[in-house]
Parts: structure tokens; C-alpha cells; sequence
């Protein structure tokens, strides 16, 4: 790992992104526990769920204001790292640690309704995949980087289209669920698909990609978002090379090679997940005859 100790308490941790995230555990905190009566229809969330919301919020803070969104500025393969936290890990956290009655409150109001067409599950598989794929042209993102309001903007824009994409997978308001089980795990297979070229690219390019992570002048320039002091010393001692004792090359494939296994981790596991929920539910209703009544008026019902 490179030495953070050329770098101030301000520089490595973002207090002010800090504060703003304990504000959101504090105001969700709140929400499910002496504010939930104000909710209509809301029922108790249990420690398991208020546990993965606070940890994802945690994960996410860590990626994008802490040490590791640092240190993503300092070499390609914790960018990814810190990407793969949080735009493949962190959403199907908050999704679970919101209860439905929270996500009913806040989207069931008429103003949603026209947009509601960008739920479609093939339009959020695409959103965050082209968004993902786009960001990664070299020109794109080495543009993106060295212009800080734009890079904030985009961030969030991925947070939210991930949030989209990982919807349809972990739907946490049953009558908004649009697809079956075997849809979902089409989704899932589909969804690695689509960022798989992006990540092959990378791994398998012959020359370095990203200008901001092995020249001086653009490395210079991106780290400004996340340092306050002068860069002149640091620049005198050897800039990007300072701190990444591997080639840029190597960097970028491992970078590459990150974010591809923990998408196909985290894939898997919900694979697994929506299959085995799918088969207590068949073995439920084989079970039980009148499940399956059910099952077959809904069926028709549906016609």
C-alpha cells in the first residue's frame, strides 16, 4: 500500500463528507426507530437489516471520502477497488437496509409517475453499464478526473444508476417486483455480460490507458481533488512513481481484474440467492394445495 504519511488528516479522511454520511446514519437511524410511527403501514426492522444499511453506508464513505478514495487517485487498481465497492457491493446493502414502507413513502407520490418508465429493468441494466463503460475511455476519464464538479456529478450518477440496476435484483417493495425469479437471473447473467468488455479492454491493453496515473502534469492535476496542500514536493520527488511500485501496465490490469472478480463474486452470491429463495417458494406451495390456488388465480389473473 503507498505511504498516506505525505498527506494530512483533511487530505486522507474528508471530515466534511464524513459528517455529511454520520448525518445520514443518524437520520435513518432515527427514521426506523423513534420516527417510524410516522410512516404509514411501517413495521420493526430488525438489527440484520439496520446492520447492512449502517455497514454499506460505511463501505461507501470509505470508498468515496476516505482512505481509499485517496488512494484511488494514487494508483488505477484501488480505483476500481473503491468502484467495485461501491457501485456492486454498497446498493444491494442500502436496498436491504431500507424497509419498504421507507421506499413507498418516498416514491409513491404522482410526481414519480412519468418517470417511472426509467425503472425499466432492460433500461437500468443499460444505464449503469454504458455510464460505467463511457466513464472508462481513457479521454473520458482522465477529463472527468481533472474537473471536480464534473467528477462529483458523475460519481453520484453512477451511485444512483447502480441503485437502479441492483432494484430489479434485490426488490425491496414486493408489488413494485417486475420481473420472475428466472428474469432476475437472466438479469444477473446479462448484467456481467455487459461489463465484461470494458474490464477486458483494460486488463488486456498492451500501453497504459489512464494519462492521470503515470504523467506528472495530469497526475498533478487529478490529485487536486483530493489534496489541499502544494503538490510541488511531492512532484519533485518522483510524482505518480512515488507511490505505485508497479508499472502502470501491471496497475491497470489489476485494476481490470478487481472490479471483473468482485462483479462475479457479488453475482454469484445473488445468483444463489434468488435460486434458493425461488426453491423454498415452489417447495412452499407444493406443500401447501391452497398456495398453489393462489398461484394459478394470480397466473390468470395476469392472462
Amino acid at each position: 500500500m503507498p505511504d498516506l504519511g505525505y498527506f494530512s488528516f483533511r487530505d486522507v479522511w474528508s471530515p466534511v463528507f464524513l459528517l455529511f454520511m454520520l448525518a445520514v446514519v443518524v437520520l435513518y437511524t432515527f427514521a426506523v426507530g423513534p420516527w417510524r410511527e410516522r410512516f404509514a403501514g411501517s413495521a420493526p426492522v430488525g438489527a440484520k437489516r439496520q446492520t447492512a444499511f449502517w455497514l454499506g453506508i460505511a463501505l461507501l464513505y470509505l470508498a468515496q471520502g476516505g482512505p481509499l478514495s485517496l488512494l484511488g487517485h494514487l494508483m488505477f487498481s484501488y480505483h476500481m477497488g473503491s468502484m467495485a465497492i461501491s457501485y456492486v457491493v454498497v446498493p444491494p446493502m442500502l436496498l436491504y437496509g431500507i424497509p419498504d414502507w421507507m421506499w413507498r413513502a418516498a416514491f409513491s407520490h404522482r410526481f414519480w409517475r412519468p418517470l417511472r418508465f426509467l425503472m425499466n429493468p432492460l433500461l437500468t441494466l443499460g444505464f449503469f453499464n454504458i455510464f460505467f463503460s463511457f466513464y472508462h475511455m481513457p479521454a473520458i476519464h482522465d477529463w472527468i478526473m481533472t474537473h471536480y464538479f464534473v467528477h462529483a456529478l458523475y460519481y453520484i450518477l453512477l451511485l444512483v444508476t447502480a441503485m437502479m440496476m441492483w432494484w430489479h435484483i434485490y426488490c425491496p417493495v414486493p408489488e413494485w417486483n417486475r420481473l420472475t425469479p428466472l428474469r432476475v437471473i437472466g438479469y444477473i447473467f446479462l448484467d456481467s455480460l455487459l461489463l465484461t468488455p470494458a474490464c477486458v479492454l483494460i486488463i488486456f491493453a498492451g500501453s497504459p490507458l489512464f494519462s492521470v496515473y503515470y504523467d506528472p502534469h495530469d497526475w498533478a492535476r487529478a490529485m487536486g481533488y483530493c489534496v489541499s496542500g502544494d503538490l510541488s514536493a511531492l512532484l519533485a520527488q518522483g510524482g505518480p512513481g512515488l507511490f505505485n511500485r508497479m508499472s502502470p501496465v501491471e496497475d491497470q490490469q489489476l485494476g481490470g481484474i478487481i472490479m471483473k472478480l468482485l462483479q462475479e463474486f457479488v453475482n454469484a452470491g445473488a445468483m444463489y440467492g434468488v435460486f434458493v429463495q425461488w426453491y423454498r417458494k415452489e417447495r412452499a406451495k407444493e406443500d401447501d394445495p391452497s398456495l398453489q390456488e393462489v398461484s394459478a388465480a394470480t397466473r390468470m389473473n395476469n392472462v
